[in-house]
């Protein structure tokens, strides 16, 4: 029996006419921002009442997350189309998230060219410079005029999305240059390539970490950065919204992990309560082992509690400077490396440093902190809080500042010995720097 279609009501009609006009009037950002906030079915409604160059534009500023599930409410039309327009190293990112049977189903459906440009950055390692960079770009020769080159330009059939920065190559497709359109359309149109672009240029392996190519082009102030194959001819460029986003998701994690959490690699609305558990149940289980040195260390010292009964009023006060002053130390030196202001090398300047600073900030607590309590418990007391408060904050500031640097050089994320993790070992071995110190001023009052 056929189908009966019904026909749609003036109402609705009206209905679309006014979704249309609203969504003209909206931001792509905007748009993009409240599309994965409602059901599946009205985001495809409205995706479909957005004009083709703005759906792409809308799409690929989606989460990966949120583009799949939009995918699964679209025609296979539309969804073909759709993936077929989008930049290449942008799909790729999209395939590399999905399912493989899924991602192998959509790759088969994309017109040769596509399908050849995405596996071939599919084939790069991980998070390689190489998996990201856009392999459309328009190279140029020195020896053309900038009229050419903007000829050129001009009958390329498919045009890549970003012309800001055009690399100049030999004859073996080897970088010698780059050249900016401003510098191409201001030029006299006689005017040599060679004579505009920029001798002093940048560019990365294929394999180059994916955050050491974005953090040269924030540093260098890039718009666009050159990609070489092993034996140095140009295969793509990484642009700087590509980079953006790469040193965003890597702050991200590195923010993630510094709070004692796993980065839960989707936006947060759209991770489950179990996965939300999942991912902060780890950190949990690893930083409790970790408190059962704290335990321990407070069990052996359990006489001198007995003994000296006011030394347990200041246990946490001590432990919580140590933790905060050691994961203060972490978390600068972590940024400091992660945008290339120290290295390795650095590691006996850093802790020199840094325990000074310990030095300092313990010695200004204990001028503060060891006469109120001597006043209040006793000279003795007194001296035991200010001694230990100038040891635990110089201790703690020199291991807060050497473990992400060791962390980094045996091949572990640095952020992987973060705040909660430095915070906890600060605590363990700070009750061993006060109750030897107490030992020390207190004496057989305490043993005995």
């Amino acid at each position: 029996m056929a189908q009966i279609i019904q026909p749609i009501s003036p109402a609705a009609m009206d209905e679309l006419a006014a979704l249309r006009l609203e969504l003209a009037d909206t931001s792509t950002v905007e748009i993009a921002e409240e599309l994965p906030r409602i059901d599946l079915e009205d985001q495809a409604l409205r995706f479909r009442l957005l004009p083709k160059d703005r759906a792409l534009a809308v799409f690929e500023e989606l989460d990966t997350v949120h583009q799949q599930e939009l995918l699964d409410g679209l025609k296979t039309e539309y969804v073909r189309d759709l993936l077929d327009s989008m930049e290449a190293d942008d799909r790729a990112k999209l395939f590399d998230e999905m399912p493989a049977k899924v991602a192998t189903r959509f790759q088969s459906q994309l017109s040769p060219s596509e399908r050849r440009l995405t596996a071939q950055l599919l084939g790069y390692e991980p998070e390689s410079a190489g998996r990201i960079m856009t392999p459309d770009y328009i190279s140029l020769r020195a020896s053309m005029t900038a009229a050419a080159a903007i000829e050129r330009i001009r009958h390329v059939r498919e045009r890549p999305r970003h012309l800001d920065v055009l690399p100049v190559t030999d004859g073996h497709r080897k970088l010698i240059g780059t050249v900016t359109l401003a510098d191409l359309v201001t030029s006299g149109p006689d005017t040599p390539v060679g004579d505009l672009m920029t001798d002093e240029h940048f560019q990365v392996a294929t394999d180059t970490d994916q955050e050491a190519a974005a953090r040269l082009i924030q540093e260098a102030n890039l718009n666009a950065l050159a990609v070489v194959d092993h034996e140095d001819r140009l295969v793509g460029m990484i642009t700087v919204d590509d980079a953006m986003e790469i040193l965003e998701a890597e702050d991200t994690e590195d923010a993630v992990r510094a709070g004692g959490s796993e980065p839960l690699e989707r936006p947060y609305l759209s991770a489950g309560v179990f996965m939300l558990a999942r991912k902060r149940a780890v950190w949990l289980l690893v930083l409790a082992v970790s408190a059962s040195l704290t335990v321990t260390v407070l069990s052996y010292y359990e006489s001198y509690l007995a003994n000296v009964t006011v030394l347990a009023v200041f246990v946490s006060l001590l432990t919580g400077t140590g933790g905060n002053s050691g994961s203060q130390a972490s978390v600068t030196i972590i940024r400091a490396m992660a945008v290339g202001e120290v290295r390795f090398s650095d590691a006996l300047k850093i802790t020199w440093r840094e325990s000074r600073v310990g030095f300092l900030l313990g010695a200004m607590l204990a001028i503060v902190g060891g006469p109120v309590v001597g006043f209040v418990y006793g000279p003795q007391i007194g001296l035991i809080i200010a001694l230990t408060l100038l040891v635990i904050c110089t201790w703690s500031t020199f291991v807060g500042s050497l473990l992400p640097l060791v962390a980094k050089k045996v091949g572990i994320d640095p952020a992987l010995v973060s705040a909660p993790m430095v915070s906890t070992l600060c605590d363990a071995t700070g009750l061993l720097i006060y109750f030897s110190l107490a030992a020390l001023v207190l004496g057989p009052t305490l043993t005995g």
